[in-house]
Parts: C-alpha cells; structure tokens; sequence
C-alpha cells in the first residue's frame, strides 16, 4: 500500500484511540467512547489478519498513552513497553475477528477478553484505563449489577458497533444491538441488588498535604499528626471512623510503638470503631500494609493484610535485572509482603470489607469482601504520590462500579484526596478535594444479600464471548461458502457464448512479434 493511505489509516487509528482515552476519567467525554469504538470497527472492515492488529496498535497507543501517563512516575520505561503490549493485546483481539459482518457478533467479545487479560498479566495486571471507567455516570453503568465491569465493556463495543453498522446502513444489526443494550438495562433495573441491615454514622478522615510526594521523602510522623488533628474536626457521635491506607507507618509490630497507644486514645475519646492505615516495616527487605480495627475501649480487634500489591509501587518484579539496569532510584527498598486472609474484618459494627488501594481496581477483591459477609466496603487508599489526578479520578470511577456490583455502600479515604462516599447505586454523596484537610461524614446503610455479579463473577460472559468469538466464524465461513456457491452457479449457468457484434476485436495477426521500443 503507497504511504499516503497507510498515514490516513494510522491517523484513524490514533484519532479512534484518543477518542476512547477521552471518555475516561479526568476528562468524563463518554460518548466519545462509542464513537472510538465505531471508527475502530470501520478499521477492520474487510482488512486482513496482519493489518486488523496493526490498525488495532494504533488505536491502543492512542488510548493507553494519554490515560495511563501515571505510570510515568512508577516506571518511565515500564509506561512505555505496557502501553506497547497492552496495544498488542488488542492487536490480537482484532486479529481473532472475522472482516466480514460477522465480525460484529464477534468484536465485544474479543475487546472483553482483550480487557481481561490486561486485568491479569503480566504481574498482576493493570485494570485501569478501560471501557468501562467511561460510562460510570451513565446509566449503562447499572449493567455491572449483572456481571460486573467486563458486561459494561462489552456494552460500549455494542454500542460503537450499533453506530458503525448504521454508517453502513445494515440497519438490522444496528438496531438488534440496540436491541440488546435495551435488554441489559432493563434486566439491571430488576436485578437484585441487596437489602438493608442497620446503619452507621461514619467520618472519613483526609489529612490534607501535598500532592506527588513519596515516603522517603516525607516525614511519616507529620503524616500522622495531620490525621490526628483533622480528626479534631469530626462530630460525634460516629459510630466507624476510617483513616486512609499507611498513614501510620511504623518500624516493627504496631503494638510496640507510641501510634498505638493515641490510636487507642482516639478510638476511645470518640468512643468508635477506628480503622487505620499501617504500614509495619518486619525487616530489611519486606514490610506489611494493613488495615487494623480499634474497637471503641481501644482494644485492637483485628487486621486486614493488603492482598493484590502494586507492581514497582510496592513490589519490583524481576528485582534483580532492574536494580542492574536502573540502581535503586526510582524504585522501593523494600517490597510489600501479600497478605492472604479473606477481605473483611470482624468489628464491634459487623463485618466490613476492606479492599486497599489498588485492590478496589480488581472486582474479584471486592466479590471475596462481600462473599464474606461484608456489609461495606471500606477502601482506605494512598494516592499521594501519584502525578496529575488520573489515579485518583479512575479510582473514584473504580468505586462507583464495586459499589453497583456489590449493592454496598463505599467508603474511599485518601490522605491527600480523594476521598468519598459512594451509594450502591453508584452516586457520589461528597468527594473531597486534592491536598484538603478534610472529614466527610454522613450515615450509610449497611446491606446483606448478593447481586447477580456477586453470585456468579465473570465466568458466564467469558463463555459467551469465546462462543461469540467461534459463532462468527463460523457465520463467516457459511457466508464465505455461499458466495462460491453462487459464484459457481453463475460459471455454469452461462454456457451460451455471447454475440458477435459488429465490433468484434479482430483476432491477433501472424508473424513474429514487434518490438515496442522498434528497434
């Protein structure tokens, strides 16, 4: 293919991609997402194999390179080659669908499995950035209720997918796609969704400070002591008060430290169930983040222990070859030993679930939190750290989906913001700003009772979009056989030789050929 066209299809490409990296958060433009999703479609109308994944690269740099610009200040190199291969893992859900009409059965499917594994691999995963962020105040976000962030994935490629058929005026499969979202919704509507058991008085409790900055170079003391005095500012009475994830950082067992001893003070002088950040520094190369309970008389209840860790936050994988290429610079000292208890603790105010963090990216955390009784969701977070608000704002996004999957309310606590509190149904009730000393306080309900995303996880759609992914295959080689049937048809049928007319070619004469050039 001559440059010209190549440049204008990489420029569909890069421009499908910005459009859905438009729709996420900080910047909130969901449409665009459907109109991304459909300029992508049209790319891999009739193309081969090879040209639909690289199309498809196109379209995921253009995504991923402005929406995950965080990961800069993790891993400068480690951005570059994740945007790179999560690019090529949707290069390869592209090159998995047929180019005919039948790719349309088959794209959401493909996109949810593509999402899937950059959920997953490598390290972990990175579930950040996706399609689902970009309709969390939509109401398509009710379809997690159903089956989670993947049914909402799928939902926005039906959606772009309804457009693109429309381009091509196919107005039948333009319509059953509209068909179906109106289906899903509708379900959502009547699904369950739990039930109330109680309520609490809560305070969050957000220390304020300075945006991007790291432990090492902060003094973990001051950390302290702007939670204790913003806690000054809660009005009793409360029943749960949480502070956000590591505020308290300490070297060694909490307990033998003096933060415990004015943990205990606090908990008692609100007389409320206290649950707060530690970080416990157990040796030269580990330290555990958790989340510990203090019941109103100061006793120390109990502890969640942080699951799903950071890669290059709170881990190095591959340790060794990067402290070779990079030193210690940039990179933690130490690494976060996983826990591997179950996602709840046992309060004097019932079972909480706890998801830290990064954990509340990951709905298989929160699904193990309620599938233990948990009747909140608590997410006790550090975003400090990170540059700009994209972090921060996809992790409110992250909440407003758990919160609608779970049928639980759900409480974020960020020391430099933000925090918020989330209903069930996915409305943020108060969010703080960035570097604010701030408390958000109001009462929750306290709910029992699964969803269908609880109850059955995302195994069922995983199924259906391998079937989608097979069915439209297979539609496509019967559509590719009816075409040679016909052509074939229209070989024999046509034994009659056509009229000699008038002007006829003459036939070639004889003789030796002559040369073009005459010589």
């Amino acid at each position: 293919m001559p440059w010209r066209p190549r440049l204008l299809i990489a420029g569909r490409g890069l421009l499908a991609g910005a459009c859905i990296a438009a729709a996420l958060p900080p910047w909130g433009w969901w449409p665009l997402a459907f109109l991304g999703v459909a300029q992508w479609d049209r790319l891999l109308a009739g193309a081969s194999a090879r040209e639909r994944f690289t199309r498809t690269w196109f379209v995921g740099v253009a995504w991923f390179l402005p929406s995950m610009l965080w990961m800069w200040d993790l891993t400068a190199p480690g951005y570059l080659v994740a945007v790179a291969a999560y690019s090529a893992y949707f290069g390869l859900a592209a090159a998995a669908v047929p180019p005919g009409r039948a790719r349309w059965l088959a794209l959401p499917g493909a996109v949810v499995l593509a999402e899937l594994a950059k959920w997953s691999f490598p390290f972990g995963g990175v579930p950040l950035s996706n399609l689902a962020m970009t309709q969390v105040d939509t109401p398509l976000l009710d379809a997690a209720r159903l089956a989670g962030p993947l049914l909402v994935v799928a939902l926005v490629v039906v959606g772009g997918v309804a457009l693109s058929a429309a381009w091509e005026r196919a107005w039948r499969p333009a319509l059953a796609c509209v068909a179906a979202l109106a289906v899903v919704l509708a379900g959502s509507g009547i699904a369950p969704r739990g039930e109330p058991d109680g309520e609490l008085r809560v305070a969050l409790v957000q220390g304020g400070g300075e945006q991007r900055t790291r432990a090492e170079d902060t003094d973990e003391r001051e950390v302290f002591e702007r939670h204790l005095a913003a806690s000054e500012l809660i009005e009793g009475p409360v029943d749960l008060v949480v502070w956000p994830e590591n505020v308290v950082s300490v070297e060694g067992e909490l307990v033998d430290n003096d933060e415990h001893e004015e943990l205990q003070d606090l908990a008692r002088r609100l007389d409320a169930t206290v649950v707060a950040g530690v970080t416990e520094g157990i040796s030269d190369d580990e330290f555990l983040n958790a989340s510990v309970v203090y019941a109103p008389d100061g006793t120390l209840v109990d502890r969640y222990d942080k699951v799903r860790t950071v890669p290059f936050g709170e881990f190095v994988p591959l340790r060794p070859l990067i402290e070779a290429v990079a030193g210690d610079s940039g990179i933690p000292r130490r690494d976060a030993r996983p826990g591997t208890g179950p996602a709840v603790v046992d309060t004097p105010v019932g079972e909480l679930g706890v998801v830290i963090s990064w954990e509340v990216f990951f709905a298989n955390r929160a699904r193990d939190a309620i599938g233990n009784g948990g009747s909140v969701l608590l997410n006790p977070t550090n975003g400090s750290s990170y540059w700009l608000t994209q972090v921060q704002t996809q992790q409110v996004a992250s909440s407003k989906l758990r919160a609608v999957e779970t049928g639980r309310w759900v409480l974020q606590a960020a020391p430099t913001g933000f925090s918020a509190l989330v209903t069930p149904e996915g409305e943020v009730v108060e969010r703080s700003r960035i570097s604010e000393q701030r408390v958000i306080q109001g009462t929750i309900q306290e709910r029992r009772g699964d969803t269908v995303a609880t109850m059955v996880g995302p195994f069922p759609l995983i199924a259906l979009s391998l079937a989608a992914i097979a069915g439209a295959w297979f539609l496509q080689r019967r559509a590719g056989d009816r075409v040679a049937v016909a052509d074939e048809g229209t070989t024999t049928a046509s034994t009659t030789p056509p009229p000699t007319t008038a002007t006829t070619t003459p036939p070639p004469r004889s003789g030796p050929p002559r040369s073009v050039s005459g010589v």
